[in-house]
């Protein structure tokens, strides 16, 4: 069914506008999903430790990933040992050939000793552009 709208003389089809809608749409949303894709290939950003990293151990870009151009971001809950190495590691968010880049990495991290345990989460930006 094909509606037309009849203004100033202009015939107008609802179809073509809802089209049109449609794409404009789908444009955007393409650009604002591409805008945080460009990060460095192991973007890191932490949130809730209380614990300093004494050595942090960067991700590898995993090459099925590089060859097929995924990008994305994968996000971790980690629990810090008090002796500082990382107990345990709970994905929250990711592509899961990057899940397993970021968890291998993060295992090897080491943390400053505390009394206790230490929870927080890890951010991982990859982009096999840089």
């Amino acid at each position: 069914m094909d509606l037309r709208i009849f203004s100033r003389g202009e015939n107008v089809s609802l179809q073509r506008s809802a089209r049109s809608v449609r794409v404009l749409l789908l444009v955007f949303l393409t650009i604002i999903s591409l805008a945080g894709a460009f990060g460095p290939v192991a973007g890191l950003a932490q949130d809730g430790f209380d614990r300093k990293v004494k050595n942090k151990v960067p991700p590898s870009y995993p090459e099925i990933a590089r060859k097929i151009g995924l990008t994305g971001t994968v996000k971790l809950q980690v629990v810090v040992a008090p002796n500082g190495s990382v107990k345990e590691t709970k994905v929250i968010g990711g592509h899961p050939i990057l899940v397993t880049a970021a968890v291998d990495a993060v295992k090897k991290w080491k943390f400053d000793t505390a009394s206790g345990d230490s929870t927080g989460t890890i951010e991982f930006r990859f982009d096999p552009g840089n």
